[in-house]
């Protein structure tokens, strides 16, 4: 359609489709000519006759894809008609798409159903008044440390940066399944769509890794305020904190974006009723269709990577300062010392002890009432406790605390006097 001449887009074209179509092509060749060489080199007929099976399907895929495309934009223009390139075009569109697609989503709606805790029947209610307590509770409190924290300049230190910041996680982790599951617990169809089920699932499962490395790195500040009290602000500054933090959550919205992306691709199929009372990896994984060994992989790694990793730094970081408390002369340094650690202690054992409960559990000696029980624990436990831990056990917030319910009475009763003034 251009009324120019296009010979110089052409080429760009061309040289982009070499570039970036045949690049990746030529490397899928050298890959699967190292791979049959490896294959022919298995001494047992069985043992190729397996290895090949896990390529056949990407190199089907492989065929397909490029097979298509190459008849599409590379068939001589002179033996073609209109009605053949664009029935040509419209081959290339649906064989791929529906090879990347095996069967879409087969469940029976696209409403999920949480069963929950339907089982309680009658007590339902009894558990909704108990839940929307303890999640006013959770609430109230880490925005009560999130504003003290901000309307205490004393507090602004790279201690309770982080604990800002937690305490945010906290309550985004929590908010992600608690109202939907005080929902649910009024109603008899317990339903959630497909894309709430996602969204839900990524949001709870973003929160948790990032609150394991905001755990990690208020660890490191407790390393660096006991082992190097010196160099405390030089180490912790402010750009620092930010970019440990910025870390934090940029690692736990990556990651499980992708594993939630990867998750909701599948297709799945059967009954569309899950035994939770939110959408939770395991549960989910069960609905699919296929093979689920690879993001069960993926899951391990990713554990490894953004679980365990944080809790062993967590680790490393406190054996450092046990073994610098322990090296100095009063009792009284290192008690002082030992309490400034110990909330932070506390709240890694309740994050780790409920977590690895919830899924370390042997599914054989567990029941679907028990892990259910163990699950909203998780949820609640923490956040609830977190708060409590911080303002009854830290000296500096219970002072920040006293100093601002002061200067609200002290300005509130200011204020009355010159309310009763102007009226007389």
């Amino acid at each position: 359609m251009a009324c120019a001449d296009t010979s110089k887009n052409e080429i760009m074209v061309f040289t982009v489709s070499v570039e970036f179509s045949l690049g990746p092509f030529l490397l899928i060749l050298l890959s699967y000519i190292c791979i049959f060489s490896t294959i022919l080199q298995l001494p047992s007929g069985k043992g190729r006759r397996k290895a090949f099976s896990t390529c056949c399907s990407h190199l089907t895929m492989v065929t397909l894809f490029y097979g298509t495309a190459l008849i599409t934009y590379l068939l001589p223009k002179s033996s073609s008609s209109l009605e053949s390139d664009q029935m040509i075009s419209l081959m290339n569109t649906m064989v791929i798409y529906s090879e990347n697609n095996p069967g879409e989503n087969k469940t029976t709606s696209e409403m999920l159903i949480l069963v929950g805790f339907s089982y309680l029947a009658n007590l339902q209610s009894l558990l909704f008044f108990g839940l929307l307590v303890i999640y006013l509770v959770i609430l109230m409190g880490n925005l009560l440390v999130i504003f003290l924290i901000k309307l205490n300049p004393s507090l602004h230190t790279p201690m309770y940066f982080f604990l800002v910041n937690l305490s945010a996680s906290e309550i985004c982790f929590t908010s992600s399944v608690v109202p939907q599951l005080l929902a649910h617990l009024l109603v008899e169809e317990k339903t959630l769509s497909i894309a709430g089920c996602a969204a839900q699932l990524c949001v709870f499962t973003t929160m948790g890794l990032t609150e394991c490395s905001l755990l990690a790195a208020m660890a490191y500040d407790r390393y660096v305020a006991i082992c190097h009290p010196l160099q405390y602000t030089t180490i912790l500054s402010s750009q620092v904190c930010a970019l440990l933090a910025g870390a934090s959550w940029f690692i736990g919205l990556s990651a499980e974006v992708a594993v939630t992306i990867w998750i909701f691709s599948l297709p799945f199929c059967g009954s569309s009723r899950i035994p939770h009372f939110f959408c939770d990896i395991p549960p989910v994984l069960k609905m699919a269709c296929v093979d689920t060994s690879q993001i069960k992989i993926l899951g391990f790694f990713v554990t490894v990577l953004f679980i365990m990793s944080p809790f062993l730094l967590i680790l490393l970081s406190y054996l450092c300062i046990i073994s610098t408390i322990l090296k100095l002369p009063s009792a009284e340094g290192r008690r002082k010392a030992f309490c400034t650690c110990s909330s932070h202690l506390m709240v890694v054992t309740l994050f780790y002890g409920t977590a690895l409960s919830t899924y370390l559990v042997p599914k054989s000696s567990s029941t679907t009432d028990n892990d259910l029980l163990i699950s909203l624990l998780n949820t609640i436990v923490s956040p609830v406790l977190n708060p409590i831990i911080y303002t009854l056990r830290n000296a500096e917030v219970k002072g920040a605390l006293r100093s601002t319910v002061v200067k609200g009475i002290f300005s509130h009763s200011r204020r009355n006097p010159r309310l009763k003034s102007r009226d007389s």
